[in-house]
């Protein structure tokens, strides 16, 4: 089975060579750190690792288009598991373990690392309803750090998922829509050593997030042409 961790990285210069440090013993997973349009050393310090593939963009697309980018990699790379991963230092290279058990056992399509004891009253609050307009089960919709199976590569690698802005409600949404299993695991996560959150900096910031996440979860996701033919080429596969 090839494995591949996924880290999109913007501006992360002070951590990222901490990440991947701490990612040495994961020998049998590829290493992919997609630089986003960095301003900074991330992507210098990432070529002094020749073991990683680094894919470079040429501007800063957000988190989530970034987060594609190496999904797609592994789509096209015929990878089995993708796990995306945090280069803020948030994340810890035991919960890759807790997430390949867990999912070993479930057999889900997706699992979660769940740490709901972090974040803002404004983080509670977003995450209390979204899950009662997405009726997504999942008490952390925002963490980052996942599990996919070879199904949601597929599905996240679609021209769709490009329109997506955000890489937690609106992706659920939409492997919920294919079909696809969702499950989550308590996982410990570290506070953030530097940088802010994209979505909770600012109450402007969490009002457009908000906002868009509330009309997504109201209009829910539809099955195109394109997902109609690639669960029936998924099927086939299997």
């Amino acid at each position: 089975m090839k494995r591949a961790i996924v880290i999109p990285a913007y501006n992360e210069e002070t951590t990222i060579g901490q990440v991947l440090d701490s990612l040495l013993d994961f020998k049998l997973y590829q290493i992919i750190v997609i630089d986003d349009g960095s301003t900074d050393n991330t992507a210098t310090i990432v070529q002094q690792y020749p073991h990683v593939v680094l894919l470079s963009l040429a501007t800063n697309l957000g988190a989530w288009k970034a987060m594609q980018t190496g999904i797609r990699y592994c789509y096209v790379n015929d990878y089995d598991r993708v796990i995306t991963f945090d280069a803020d230092g948030q994340h810890l290279p035991n919960s890759i373990t807790q997430l390949v058990a867990a999912q070993s056992l479930s057999d889900d399509d997706v699992v979660i690392g769940s740490c709901i004891q972090r974040g803002s009253g404004a983080r509670h609050v977003a995450w209390r309803l979204f899950r009662a307009l997405s009726c997504i089960d999942v008490a952390d919709l925002t963490s980052g750090l996942r599990i996919y199976s070879r199904a949601a590569i597929a599905i996240l690698s679609s021209r769709e998922a490009t329109l997506l802005e955000y890489q937690d409600v609106g992706v659920l949404l939409m492997l919920k829509t294919f079909g696809l299993s969702l499950s989550e695991v308590q996982v410990e996560m570290l506070p953030r050593e530097d940088g802010i959150s994209r979505i909770f900096h600012s109450w402007g910031a969490v009002c457009y997030y908000m906002t868009h996440t509330t009309l997504l979860c109201l209009s829910k996701v539809k099955l195109s042409n394109e997902f109609a033919y690639q669960k029936a080429l998924n099927n086939y596969n299997d």
